[in-house]
């Protein structure tokens, strides 16, 4: 059995709902508690979230052969660009993602990225010696002080291993942040020049408060907060501006270090707040609820839309 996300699923055929957007990559869920703690994360130690769900997002589970069949199938062929394994956090999970991993290789040709908590760079390297092309290690907070109120262990040990894991495997290390646990904008701004300058792949998300987690009652980041950061990070990313040319006020990001006119060309199209991370990656829903707002946009943004998103970046 494996657990796939809803929208993953009516792709393979296992499901049949109604969807906004398809996933442009299979998301798979290995596992079930972690033994990490986060604060935000349904599937940690304590969470009194339903098992089923990461995010806001439900993990239905299928018998192997049924998912299997429905990677062969001819939406999926048409539609995923991408496999993503979601692997909860302890030893006996990573192990059946292995060999997950390799059942998957013979039933698609499609670029596999596992995020998972790899301990040491020997179970990265396997990974990849598997046939990954992305081993993404969650840092998920800015700072080591953000790290310490939402998550356990230490975060100069993770990042360590992160930046270590991009110096021997480059071009195939990711991770992923949050916005809104605590940090600046200027702390975030920073850490992503700094990841980017040591070629890892960032995949930004906007905290989400999910029930049952020890976070439920907390705010998602404002808005304008979350679209400047996408903006930063699409420039930086984009090679446009590094973060030392940023201006900044009591830790907000006020000026680009662009022209206006420049900066609203290279943003007008609305791409800078889509989906980031691995190439294929969109996560419809990650971070929304459909028919409200939305953080990452799954999809192309229509012209109303990017104006909407440049309008309240310049808030």
């Amino acid at each position: 059995m494996i657990r796939c996300s809803l929208g993953t699923a009516k792709v393979l055929g296992l499901k049949q709902i109604k969807v906004d957007d398809l996933p442009t990559t299979a998301y798979l869920m290995v596992g079930e508690r972690c033994h990490f703690n986060c604060a935000f994360c349904a599937q940690a130690r304590e969470s009194g979230a339903r098992s089923d769900m990461l995010s806001r997002v439900t993990w239905p589970q299928f018998p192997r052969a049924d998912f299997l069949k429905g990677l062969e199938g001819g939406q999926a062929q048409d539609t995923l660009k991408r496999i993503c394994f979601q692997v909860v956090q302890d030893e006996e999970a990573l192990a059946a993602t292995k060999v997950w991993v390799k059942e998957v290789k013979e039933h698609t040709d499609a670029p596999i990225c596992v995020s998972a908590g790899p301990r040491t760079l020997e179970e990265i390297q396997e990974l990849l010696e598997l046939g990954v092309d992305h081993v993404s290690i969650a840092l998920d907070a800015a700072t080591p002080e953000v790290y310490m109120q939402v998550k356990d262990g230490s975060w100069d040990r993770r990042y360590s291993l992160l930046t270590e894991a991009a110096a021997r495997f480059p071009g195939s290390i990711a991770t992923h942040l949050i916005v809104g646990l605590g940090e600046s904008e200027e702390e975030m701004a920073h850490l992503i020049q700094d990841l980017y300058d040591q070629g890892i792949t960032v995949a930004l998300f906007a905290f989400t408060p999910v029930r049952g987690t020890r976070l439920e009652h907390c705010d998602q980041p404002a808005l304008a907060h979350y679209r400047r950061v996408q903006a930063a990070h699409f420039l930086i990313r984009q090679g446009q501006a590094r973060a030392d040319q940023f201006g900044f006020k009591d830790g907000k990001l006020l000026d680009f270090g662009l022209p206006l006119d420049r900066l609203q060309q290279l943003l007008r199209d609305g791409e800078a707040f889509r989906t980031s991370g691995c190439t294929g990656c969109n996560r419809p829903y990650y971070n929304e609820t459909p028919g409200e707002t939305m953080y990452n946009y799954p999809r192309s943004l229509t012209k109303a839309e990017a104006a909407q998103a440049w309008e309240v970046l310049r808030t």
